[in-house]
């Protein structure tokens, strides 16, 4: 088996969307126009990673109350402070900072809607990345 996605059910799927696009790189794979605006994003190898879709079906988690360590979107990049600094400009939230012994970097946020994003840089990294 091969990992292909998570699924959120998120407020505003379309605004999600166009905020993760904006700000964190992502790219729109394939998109369903109507309601439930079901979005697929993809990271910058074209690696389908995360669905964004606003069902009323369900309800949609409050992201808000989650804490960080139950539930995140992790992200690597270069500098967990400067794109925090960015994306915090772009409406997120600082959560925390953390230092692992190994000496990898995290800082946890919240994107507009709650939900939890890690920035990581870590001092080995997966081999894929």
């Amino acid at each position: 088996m091969k990992f292909e996605h998570f699924a959120l059910n998120v407020p505003d799927a379309r605004a999600s969307v166009q905020w993760y696009v904006n700000h964190l790189e992502l790219r729109v794979m394939r998109s369903r126009p109507d309601a439930p605006y079901t979005t697929f994003l993809a990271e910058e190898s074209g690696r389908v990673i995360m669905e964004l879709y606003t069902n009323p079906a369900a309800p949609v988690p409050d992201y808000a109350s989650i804490h960080p360590l139950c539930f995140h979107v992790a992200f690597v990049v270069d500098d967990p402070d400067a794109a925090s600094t960015r994306l915090q400009g772009a409406g997120a939230s600082p959560a925390y900072a953390e230092r692992l012994p190994d000496g990898s970097y995290l800082v946890m946020l919240r994107d507009p809607w709650g939900i939890p994003l890690q920035l990581v840089h870590r001092a080995t990294p997966f081999p894929s990345h």
